[in-house]
């Protein structure tokens, strides 16, 4: 089932795309002193006098944390974008960003401003937004269902390997120096140039081009290269269905998206498991990272080559998700993956408060920072992406996109913002905040998440419409009624392409 182009589309898609995420969310790192010190004698040339203590952690903060704004502002205008231009399109014009956001922060430095670097990160998120709701659109749109957990784990794969880059960059022998770090940030044009020259080569979306643009031609070449052989009338067929018992492949909105009865609880399932992907802790134990090395008694310059090992552990965790998704499913992963984490973070919680009792404490605790990350990867890193391309139909995957991305990103700000005060009110309690997000999540998928394994998106969506309380012809009388064409009138229309010789004669 893995053909060439398969492969090349998963792997390209995710290095101009969910790699740079990754990268960026570790990259200010290793630089953080150095880009401080910039701030600081840049505000002394311009003005005369040193920026005080609070104004500096204030640019800071809104170095890192605006990021997360752009973010949302990519996952806002994500959905017209895959509808006008197509998902391939969107993720290779994508790049244009990338690249802006690149210039501008490496030559930061040598034009004397932290504006542009500021300015750099707010773009380099809008990049972010758009490609991590581009990208698993497109991944779950060209994949046999047999194999689409797994294809779309390698978004999930590329973050942490995008994580475990940033902070093998960030080196003191490579780009962790005070004159190197603007390469930190110009390094982020090598993943976009090879998107933007690879991916143009490669088909668009077979769903897309069959359902939206009414293109049986191209979706079936499509098909075609993505699976490897010939005869797709199967999967032409199957999309087909999908297309007649949905009545009409219009784009819903957003608020016609919330008002579909039939979807109710998928939207809450993807509101949920995006909201604990973010507030589950795991952005608050980078931030904790270096004091619990430096309390287990490791020698401070030796902390950033230790750190390297949350990122490898973070990469192997992934990569296993990705080989057993489609033999254990969906639900084990994302539910033991919260459970797990439940468990360390309350064991983590009793090894700070009693490290400095008990001598072999802290290498308790960095064990536990080491399996919560794992435990992520193993479910939570990667499997929401994936259950939100596999909830909804065609007409609505991007609104739904969209949702995902806004609670994606809302959730990431507000880690940001509010961790210092929880952290400084609770201490070493503050962890028991998060074990009890992913207690309530596990608890919560475990009542009501379904397992989305080897399964259509049309069986996917009947097994939550007992839950919805409507049936799923119920739902379709009701969609775009002045709209919607007949299923007779449909068939009609694709019997004639096919008398037109647009695709091979017997798909009907």
């Amino acid at each position: 089932n893995w053909s060439g182009s398969l492969i090349v589309a998963s792997l390209t898609g995710a290095f101009g795309s969910s790699f740079l995420y990754g990268y960026n969310l570790s990259v200010v790192n290793a630089p953080a002193g150095y880009i401080k010190k910039f701030y600081n004698e840049t505000w002394e040339r311009r003005y005369g006098f040193s920026v005080d203590e609070g104004t500096l952690t204030l640019l800071w903060s809104i170095t890192v944390s605006i990021f997360a704004i752009g973010g949302l502002v990519g996952a806002i205008i994500v959905t017209p974008i895959v509808k006008f231009f197509g998902r391939k399109c969107t993720l290779v014009l994508n790049n244009v960003f990338a690249v802006a956001a690149a210039l501008l922060m490496s030559l930061s430095l040598l034009a004397g401003s932290f504006e542009m670097l500021i300015l750099g990160r707010i773009i380099m998120g809008i990049d972010a937004g758009i490609s991590l709701s581009a990208l698993p659109m497109y991944l779950s749109e060209i994949s046999p269902k047999e194999i689409r957990g797994s294809l779309g784990q390698v978004t999930a794969i590329f973050i942490c390997i995008g994580v475990f880059t940033g902070q093998v960059l960030g080196l003191p022998e490579i780009f962790g120096q005070e004159s190197r770090w603007p390469f930190l940030f110009g390094a982020i044009i090598v993943p976009s140039l090879i998107q933007a020259v690879i991916l143009p080569f490669l088909p668009e979306s077979p769903r897309y081009l069959l359902l939206e643009k009414h293109d049986t031609s191209k979706a079936e070449k499509a098909f075609q290269r993505f699976l490897g052989k010939d005869d797709v009338s199967h999967e032409i067929e199957e999309v087909l269905a999908e297309s007649r018992v949905q009545r009409n492949t219009k784009l819903v909105s957003i608020l016609q998206l919330l008002r579909t009865r039939a979807v109710r609880w998928q939207i809450v399932t993807v509101v949920v498991t995006m909201g604990c992907y973010q507030l589950c802790g795991l952005n608050a134990i980078w931030y904790y990272t270096n004091n619990i090395f430096s309390e287990s008694g490791i020698n401070h310059e030796t902390i950033p080559y230790v750190t390297l090992s949350t990122g490898a552990v973070e990469t192997l965790a992934a990569v296993f998700s990705g080989l057993v998704i489609e033999r254990l499913g969906r639900r084990p992963l994302l539910i033991g993956g919260f459970g797990l984490m439940t468990v360390f973070f309350a064991v983590l919680t009793v090894s700070l408060t009693l490290q400095n009792s008990v001598h072999w404490l802290p290498y308790l605790s960095i064990f536990c920072i080491l399996a919560i990350i794992a435990s992520f990867c193993i479910g939570p890193g990667g499997i929401p992406f994936v259950l939100t391309g596999e909830f909804f139909q065609q007409s609505q995957r991007p609104a739904a996109f969209m949702i995902a991305g806004t609670v994606n990103w809302l959730s990431n700000f507000a880690v940001g913002l509010l961790f210092p005060f929880i952290q400084a009110g609770l201490q070493t309690y503050c962890f028991l905040v998060f074990a009890g997000i992913c207690f309530a999540g596990a608890t919560y998928l475990f009542f009501v998440l379904p397992e989305t394994k080897n399964k259509t998106f049309h069986e996917i969506s009947q097994a939550f419409a007992k839950r919805n309380k409507v049936t799923l012809e119920m739902q379709e009388m009701k969609h775009y009624p002045g709209e919607r064409k007949s299923s007779e009138e449909q068939e009609s229309n694709f019997t004639s392409s096919v008398d037109n010789g647009e695709t091979k004669k017997g798909i009907v």
